[in-house]
C-alpha cells in the first residue's frame, strides 16, 4: 500500500509538469508599436512622442501631408492602474482627430489567469470592440440595455482584468482628448441645485398632471420585453407567444411629489403636509403607479432589504431605495385618478443631492433566470424633466472636471452582494469556532452545519464568486512587498481581498485549520466527496503513520521550488504553480484542455478512498499557510493526559491524520473539522467519560436515585 502511494504522488507530479505543454506563451516581451502604427496608417508620416498640454502626455501625432489623420499612444504613458498581476495593461489607442477610435492593441500583459487557462486572444478580441466608439463616449463592462451607456462584453473569468483594461483606454483618452482640445471633452461644470418654488401652485386633475408632463407614464408590452433580451442567454425564457406580444406587461405612471402642484394635488393638502413633515432636510419623494403583470416593487422583497427593480438614474448617480424608503400608499385624491393595481412612496435621501433641475429616469430592471444562480438583466428608461415654472435655477460655476473614483471603488460597489453574504458567512464562522465547547456536545447539529457550510463554499464562494485563494496569491504579496507595494491591486477583487484578510486574522488565532477546513472552495469539494464515500460503505485508503508524516514534507518541498522560480520569473510560477488545481476545478469550473481536467479529476477521485489527499501531501499553498500558523496565539483543542496512552480513539477516527499516536494534535496538519473534540465531550465514547458515567449510573443505582437526577457530567 506504501509502494502504492508513493508511486501515485510521484506519477501525480509528472503529469503537474507535462501540463506545462498546454500552457498560453505570455506576452512577456512588448511588442513594438511602430509596425502596427504603419500597417494601420498605411502611407502616413508617424511622428515621435510629444509631450503635450498642461501634463506633458507622451502623444505621437500621425500625418499624411500637412493633413493629421490621427493620433496615438500608449495607456502605460498616460494611466498607471495595475491589473491582477499588480503591473497595467499597456494597451496602444489610436483615433482619428474627432477623438473615434480606430484600432487599439495590447502591446504587454502579464495576467496570471491568462497565462494557462483562458486563451489569450480572448483579451486580444476584447479590446476590438473599441473600434469606432468614441473617447466622448460612456463604455462599461456588462452594462447591456443600460441607456446613455454602451456595453463591452466580459471576458468570463478574468473580469477584473478586462475592467483595468476597459478604464485605462477610456481614462487615457479622456485626458488626451482633454490635452489635444477634442469637441465635448472642454472643462464641465458643476450645476448647484435647482430649488422648487414653494408658493407656486395650481388646482388640477389626473389628466391636466398627464397632459403637462407633471405625471409622466412608462408603457411596455411583452413584445418589447422579448425584443430587449434577444442576443442574450435569456432569449428563450417566459417568452410571449404571437397573440400575446402586445399584452400589458407593465404601465408605470411617476412624479415629484415636492412640487406643491404635483404633491398637494395627488395628496391633499392633509396629507401632503404630513409627507412633508416625513422628510428630513434635503430629501425628496417620488410617487410611483402600476398596472400589468410585472411588479415594479418585486415580490421578492424583504424588510431590510433593497428594491431590486425600481431605482432611479440622475447625472450618472444610480438612487436605490431600501424599505426605509418606502411608504405603502394609496388614499391618493387628485380628480380623476384612474386607480392603479400597486403604488408606492419612495424617499429619494438627502446624500443623493437629488435636483429638481436635472433631467432623471425612472429604472425599472426586469430579469429573466437562466440557471441556479445566474440571471439576465435588462434595463428600461422613463425619464423626466421638471417644468421651469416650478422652480428656480441658480447661476452655473464653470469648474475643472474631478478625478474620476478608483477602480477598486467601482469594483466593490458593484459586488456589493457577495461582499455581503460573504461577510455574513465569515461572522458565522467566527461564531462556531468561539462558542466550539458548546457546539461539539450537539456531534449531529455540528455535522449538519459543518456540511451545509462545506457546501455553501463549494458552491458561492468557489463558483459562483471565484473566491479560491492560491499560492500565487502568497507570491504576489511576497513581490510586491519588496517591491512598489500598493493596496489598490489587492483592493481589484473585494471577494480575494477580504478572504485573505480573514485568513491572516484566524492564522494569528487559531493557525491554518480554519481557512484549509472550512473556507478553501477546493478542499470542501474533497471533504463532501469523502464524506458521501464514507455514506456508500466504500472501504478507504490509508497510509501507515510513519510513512503518511514524511509525506507532508513533498508539499513544503513543491512550495520552497514554486517560490525559488518566482524568484526569477513570477510568470513562470504562474505556470507551475499548475501544481494546484484550483484554476481548473473552481475558477474555470471544468473548462479547460482535457489534461488539467484529467489531473483535476484524478485528484477528486482519489478524494473518495482518502480524505483530502491532495491538501495533506502537495498543496503549496497548505505549506505557505503553515509556517506562520506556527505563531498562534490559541490552541482551543482540548486533549487528557489519557490521550495516546492507553487511549487511541481520537488518532484513529482523525481521518487526515493530523493526531500523533501519543495523542498529541499537529496543528501544522489539523484542519479544525471539531471531530475529535466531539468525542472529548462524548461520555459513550471518551474512555475517561465513560468509566466517571459508569461510576455514577452505579452510585445512582446503589443509592436508589434516579440517574438523570445526578449531576451534569465532569469534564
Amino acid at each position: 500500500m506504501t509502494g502504492l502511494l508513493s508511486r501515485t504522488l510521484v506519477a501525480l507530479l509528472a503529469l503537474v509538469v507535462s501540463l506545462q505543454s498546454w500552457a498560453v506563451v505570455n506576452v512577456s516581451d512588448a511588442k513594438d508599436p511602430l509596425p502596427i502604427l504603419e500597417s494601420t496608417f498605411q502611407g502616413a508620416e508617424i511622428g515621435p512622442k510629444v509631450p503635450v498640454g498642461e501634463d506633458n502626455l507622451p502623444i505621437r501625432t500621425i500625418h499624411k501631408g500637412d493633413e493629421v489623420v490621427g493620433y496615438a499612444f500608449e495607456t502605460n504613458d498616460i494611466v498607471n492602474i495595475p491589473a491582477y498581476s499588480g503591473a497595467p495593461i499597456n494597451t496602444l489607442v489610436m483615433m482619428e482627430p474627432n477623438g473615434e477610435f480606430i484600432h487599439s492593441v495590447v502591446l504587454e500583459h502579464h495576467e496570471p489567469i491568462l497565462l494557462v487557462g483562458i486563451p489569450e486572444q480572448k483579451l486580444f478580441d476584447f479590446v476590438d470592440q473599441y473600434d469606432d466608439m468614441k473617447v466622448t463616449d460612456r463604455v462599461r463592462v456588462g452594462a447591456a440595455n443600460t441607456e446613455g451607456v454602451i456595453s463591452v462584453d466580459a471576458v468570463a473569468g478574468a473580469t477584473v482584468t478586462v475592467m483595468v483594461v476597459n478604464e485605462a483606454i477610456m481614462r487615457a483618452s479622456k485626458k488626451v482628448g482633454i490635452a489635444l482640445g477634442m469637441p465635448g471633452l472642454e472643462k464641465s461644470t458643476i450645476v448647484p441645485p435647482s430649488t422648487v418654488k414653494e408658493d407656486v401652485f395650481q388646482k388640477a386633475d389626473w389628466q391636466t398632471l398627464i397632459g403637462d408632463g407633471s405625471i409622466r407614464t412608462l408603457v411596455l408590452n411583452r413584445g418589447q420585453i422579448d425584443e430587449a433580451f434577444m442576443g442574450t442567454e435569456a432569449e428563450e425564457v417566459d417568452v410571449a407567444s404571437p397573440e400575446k406580444k402586445q399584452d400589458l406587461f407593465i404601465e408605470l405612471a411617476y412624479a415629484p411629489l415636492n412640487i406643491p402642484t404635483i404633491g398637494r394635488n395627488l395628496l391633499g393638502e392633509e396629507q401632503y403636509a404630513w409627507l412633508k413633515s416625513e422628510l428630513k432636510e434635503g430629501d425628496h419623494a417620488i410617487a410611483v403607479f402600476g398596472n400589468g403583470r410585472y411588479s415594479f416593487k418585486g415580490n421578492g422583497f424583504v424588510r431590510g432589504g433593497i428594491f431590486d427593480r425600481t431605482q432611479m438614474q440622475q447625472n450618472e448617480k444610480v438612487i436605490s431605495f431600501h424599505d426605509t424608503d418606502y411608504y405603502r400608499f394609496q388614499d391618493f385624491v387628485v380628480e380623476g385618478y384612474p386607480g392603479f393595481k400597486e403604488t408606492a412612496i419612495f424617499i429619494i435621501r438627502s446624500q443623493y443631492e437629488f435636483d429638481h433641475g436635472s433631467p432623471w429616469q425612472l429604472e425599472l430592471l426586469v430579469r429573466r433566470q437562466v440557471g441556479a444562480l445566474d440571471s439576465v438583466f435588462t434595463s428600461f428608461f422613463g425619464d423626466y424633466m421638471t417644468k421651469e415654472e416650478y422652480i428656480t435655477r441658480p447661476v452655473i460655476e464653470v469648474i475643472e472636471e474631478e478625478e474620476p473614483v478608483p477602480l477598486w471603488v467601482s469594483v466593490w460597489r458593484d459586488k456589493t452582494f457577495q461582499i455581503t453574504v460573504l461577510s455574513i458567512s465569515l461572522v458565522l464562522l467566527t461564531a462556531i469556532i468561539f462558542f466550539q465547547d458548546y457546539l461539539v456536545r450537539f456531534p449531529r447539529l455540528l455535522n449538519h452545519a459543518r456540511h451545509l457550510f462545506l457546501v455553501y463554499t463549494v458552491v458561492f464562494i468557489g463558483w459562483y464568486t471565484l473566491g479560491q485563494l492560491s499560492v500565487v496569491n502568497v507570491f504576489t504579496f511576497t513581490h510586491a512587498l519588496m517591491g512598489d507595494f500598493r493596496w489598490e491591486l489587492f483592493l481589484l477583487d473585494p471577494i480575494i481581498f477580504i478572504l485573505w484578510a480573514y485568513v491572516a486574522m484566524t492564522l494569528l488565532l487559531w493557525g491554518r485549520g480554519i481557512f484549509c477546513g472550512w473556507l478553501c472552495p477546493f478542499g470542501a469539494l474533497q471533504e463532501l466527496i469523502n464524506h458521501v464515500s464514507r455514506k456508500l460503505k466504500i472501504k478507504q485508503w490509508e497510509p501507515p503513520f510513519a510513512v503518511h508524516e514524511r509525506l507532508w514534507a513533498v508539499k513544503y518541498i513543491i512550495l520552497l521550488a514554486l517560490f525559488a522560480v518566482s524568484l526569477e520569473s513570477i510568470g513562470e510560477a504562474e505556470r507551475y504553480a499548475e501544481v494546484e488545481p484550483f484554476k481548473t476545478a473552481i475558477m474555470l469550473k471544468f473548462q479547460r484542455e482535457w489534461g488539467y481536467v484529467f489531473y483535476a479529476g484524478i485528484l477528486l477521485l482519489i478524494s473518495v478512498v482518502n480524505r483530502k489527499f491532495y491538501c495533506r501531501y502537495v498543496c503549496p499553498l497548505g505549506a505557505a499557510l503553515a509556517i506562520p500558523s506556527k505563531a498562534r496565539l490559541f490552541d482551543w483543542l482540548k486533549r487528557r493526559k489519557e490521550c495516546g496512552q492507553p487511549c487511541k480513539i481520537c488518532a484513529n477516527e482523525c481521518e487526515i491524520q493530523a493526531i500523533h499516536p501519543d495523542g498529541s494534535i499537529n496543528a501544522n496538519e489539523c484542519h479544525y473539522c471539531l471531530d475529535c473534540q466531539m468525542s472529548y465531550y462524548n461520555d459513550h465514547k471518551c474512555p475517561p467519560l465513560v468509566q466517571k458515567r459508569r461510576k455514577r449510573e452505579k452510585e445512582a443505582l446503589a443509592n436508589k436515585i434516579p440517574a438523570v437526577e445526578v449531576g451534569a457530567t465532569a469534564n
